[in-house]
């Protein structure tokens, strides 16, 4: 059983219903409706165990299963993380002396910084690599910023906070959203304090994406609605604020529809088609990934959020992937990919479904690892597997390790 069929087993044992199951745990009866469907994953310890409390559920196990990892990412801490936490958790005054790092100019640490974020956005294996690179760019960023003076001081403020937004998207994809979203407050806090308007609609879109992963959709659609209103751009505002404030509106879509409320979101999407119209073309300023293509890909989102997968497939017609190495980063078409996958899987489509996660893989061989959909997935497909494509489901099932190598 999947954990949204346990879900309902024991919401039905326990004599309540939907709406008195999503009262009690501070949701809505629609959303405890998607969660039974497996629409929407409850991957939260925090909510399961609310939700095993309501229900009485004396052992986690019972709802979740006795054999599902409750790592994010499925696999052990990555070997990368220990070196991270250690600078993020050292405070910034003492970074450069516990960790070497030399005060640069702010235009040798943005090509430093953009060098790590070419190869996250690029390259089919980068986390160790820019795992590698983390903690010394951090000092070495810091150290730039506490030399710096007048006008690069502010350049510097501008890099680190792009370097803090790859700690922030690094780490959550990793699993370690605790180390993420301290990432993501410090780049917040970083930009307020220089009263840019595009730094601080740059850092609020990194702090949302992190509180959304989270589970914390209220605050996620607080915290965007609020930017919106105070970053508005004018006439002649440049483009990177253009993207930002764009981005800032894809982010509250999907924190709105998860909070249903489906009107916010759609009318949020509209709002940002607006802005990306405004723009032209994709861009990826801030590696927001902003523009035409990726509005179209959250109405495929919006729309498989929404139960209606045959839509969101509908809707996925009129969208052309980027190819590898393009505009978009690798991780937003790889995501979307895993979207288009689970709209198939939604529908019953084993054999789309198949077809879609050997495409994630040859995409994105080692992203591919860190989806839970994907594990679900292939974990779902085990249990009827056909004949037509049992040695490839095998194949992709060894690849993320839900099953060990022969």
């Amino acid at each position: 059983m999947t954990i949204g069929q346990r879900i309902k087993y024991y919401r039905q044992r326990a004599g309540k219903s939907q709406a008195a199951l999503g009262g009690l745990v501070g949701r809505s009866e629609d959303w405890v409706s998607k969660v039974e469907r497996d629409i929407i994953p409850v991957d939260r310890l925090s909510l399961l165990l609310d939700i095993g409390r309501v229900l009485g559920v004396s052992d986690l196990g019972d709802l979740i299963g006795p054999a599902v990892s409750v790592n994010v990412a499925g696999a052990p801490e990555h070997p990368a993380v220990p070196r991270i936490r250690r600078a993020l958790n050292t405070p910034p005054s003492l970074l450069g002396n516990t960790l070497q790092g030399e005060p640069l100019t702010p235009q040798q640490l943005g090509d430093r910084i953009r060098d790590a974020w070419r190869i996250y956005e690029t390259r089919t294996e980068r986390y160790g690599p820019v795992g590698d690179m983390l903690p010394g760019l951090l000092a070495e960023a810091y150290s730039t910023l506490r030399a710096a003076t007048g006008e690069q001081e502010s350049q510097a403020a501008r890099e680190l906070v792009s370097l803090l937004h790859l700690h922030q998207v690094y780490l959550r994809r990793v699993g370690e959203r605790r180390l993420s979203l301290l990432a993501a407050d410090r780049a917040m806090q970083i930009a307020d304090d220089t009263d840019d308007p595009t730094l601080i609609a740059a850092a609020a879109w990194n702090l949302a994406g992190i509180l959304l992963s989270s589970g914390d959709v209220a605050e996620a659609l607080e915290l965007a609605r609020a930017t919106i209103a105070h970053v508005r751009p004018g006439d002649d505002a440049a483009p990177d604020h253009l993207s930002a404030f764009g981005a800032l509106h894809l982010v509250g879509v999907i924190a709105a529809v998860r909070a249903t409320n489906a009107p916010a979101a759609w009318d949020l999407l509209r709002e940002a088609a607006r802005v990306a119209d405004r723009i032209g073309h994709d861009r990826n300023d801030w590696h927001t990934a902003f523009g035409p293509t990726n509005v179209r890909m959250h109405a495929v989102h919006l729309a498989a959020e929404e139960g209606d997968a045959a839509e969101a497939l509908r809707l996925a017609d009129n969208v052309s992937v980027p190819q590898a190495g393009g505009v978009l980063p690798l991780e937003r078409t790889t995501r979307y990919l895993v979207e288009v996958m689970h709209a198939n899987r939604l529908v019953g489509d084993d054999f789309a479904t198949v077809y879609m996660l050997d495409k994630i893989r040859k995409a994105s061989p080692e992203e591919i690892r860190y989806f839970p959909l994907v594990r679900e997935a292939i974990l779902g497909l085990m249990k009827r597997e056909r004949p037509e494509f049992r040695d490839d489901l095998r194949s992709l099932a060894e690849h993320v390790g839900v099953v060990a190598a022969a």
